[in-house]
């Protein structure tokens, strides 16, 4: 077993130190971190708005008066992940994030048509559409940010800029550097956004959702392509490498999308379209004790198994893994290399995670609303928020007996 697993560390281990340090990978997940704070805020507005035992009136009326705290935060997403991946991706380059990141969110807006129909019909011109801010923009957004943070950093690279003379106010003076490469860059897809236009008489939004996002979303919220997901994190985890940052990295993007659809449905009160989402799986597999669901085997270790030294172990890890943290229970039992436990390790996950797709496809559970829900928040509560109903907190109890069982 042991020489098995040796030889699968070998190649695993460069892949994944390769996705683990990968410029793009780990700018679009700092610039998911950057958004986290405010869509906290939304979700927490929007739990408050639709608390089950609210008349509906008081809903409504909660909607109308505090319905902004959503729009303004989780609604409009992709502005906060454009302005991110064109800060960390000119930072990292050495170069003045904050122009990167708003020549970034600028590009993307070139992109973005100022009208839109209403639900009866009527053009409405010299405005933004909430959707083209949030999930159906996400995809164009993130390209757009990419592409337009890259030519600002070449242009800048080559010394393409106005050098103010000493004693000019150092924000004049980098104000006037980022000139040239604003400039160009913005043009470059102001361009690239009237050819699209002029030509295809379209718009880039609906050609990357097209062809690019709604293939990647439909694949994204399928039960099979998270299975491998999980695996893939687990397989990580189980070599010392952290397998849920490597793995959101890439996955995010996607689940995130189906979050912020799932959140529009919800709001309109209309059917939630997608079980697997950002809600789903931070709820139901982190949300259970962390990686691998160890809030159940740091239970049993804590006050059931006879071993002294388990027990200490289990003690020590019950606090954390109460807020799903469990760095200890993966280090200290250990589960890192530990050929003894890695088939329930990698296996649990994917059963108990199938469970709650098939109890929820078949309408026995609610589907997670697209709430931003903390990690961190204990098991039960979570599941409460992330679905608006106690049932979603039952649900994550059964999910332990599972855990106990596998």
């Amino acid at each position: 077993m042991n020489g098995w697993i040796d030889k699968f560390a070998e190649k695993m281990m460069p892949l994944a130190a390769k996705l683990g340090q990968n410029r793009y990978l780990t700018v679009l997940r700092d610039a998911f971190m950057l958004a986290f704070p405010l869509t906290m805020f939304g979700s927490l507005v929007v739990v408050l708005n639709n608390l089950p035992f609210w008349p509906e009136n008081v809903s409504l009326q909660l909607n109308t008066l505090l319905g902004n705290g959503q729009n303004a935060t989780m609604s409009i997403m992709t502005v906060f992940v454009a302005f991110g991946i064109g800060y960390y991706l000119t930072k990292s380059y050495g170069e003045d994030g904050v122009f990167g990141g708003v020549v970034a969110l600028a590009s993307f807006l070139i992109l973005t048509p100022f009208f839109f129909e209403t639900a009866e019909g009527a053009a409405v011109t010299g405005a933004l559409s909430l959707d083209r801010l949030g999930a159906k923009g996400m995809f164009i957004g993130m390209i757009a940010a990419f592409i337009a943070a890259e030519i600002y950093v070449r242009i800048t690279k080559k010394g393409i800029t106005i050098k103010m003379p000493n004693g000019v106010p150092e924000a004049v003076s980098r104000s006037f550097a980022a000139l040239i490469p604003a400039i160009t860059t913005l043009t470059v897809f102001l361009l690239l956004n009237a050819a699209v236009n002029g030509f295809f008489n379209t718009n880039l939004h609906d050609v990357v959702y097209t062809i690019i996002q709604k293939p990647l979303v439909g694949l994204g919220s399928g039960l099979p392509a998270t299975l491998v997901a999980l695996l893939f994190a687990q397989l990580l985890w189980f070599f010392g490498l952290h397998g849920q940052v490597i793995v959101n990295s890439v996955m995010d993007p996607i689940w995130q999308t189906l979050s912020l659809e799932n959140l529009a449905a919800y709001k309109l009160g209309d059917e939630l379209p997608h079980i697997i989402s950002k809600s789903f799986m931070e709820t139901y597999t982190v949300g259970l004790g962390g990686s691998g669901m160890t809030l159940a085997v740091v239970l049993m270790m804590a006050f059931f198994f006879k071993n002294k030294q388990m027990k200490e172990i289990g003690r020590l890890a019950l606090a954390p893994g109460v807020f799903n943290v469990n760095e200890p229970v993966i280090f200290g039992l250990p589960i890192v290399l530990n050929a003894t436990i890695m088939i329930p390790w990698v296996i649990t996950p994917l059963i108990v995670t199938s469970f709650n797709y098939a109890v929820m496809a078949l309408g026995i559970f609610p589907i997670p609303t697209g709430v931003t829900v903390p990690w961190t928040v204990p098991i039960f509560l979570s599941g409460m928020m992330a679905t608006n109903s106690v049932m979603g907190g039952i649900l994550q109890l059964l999910d332990l007996v599972i855990v106990v069982l596998c």
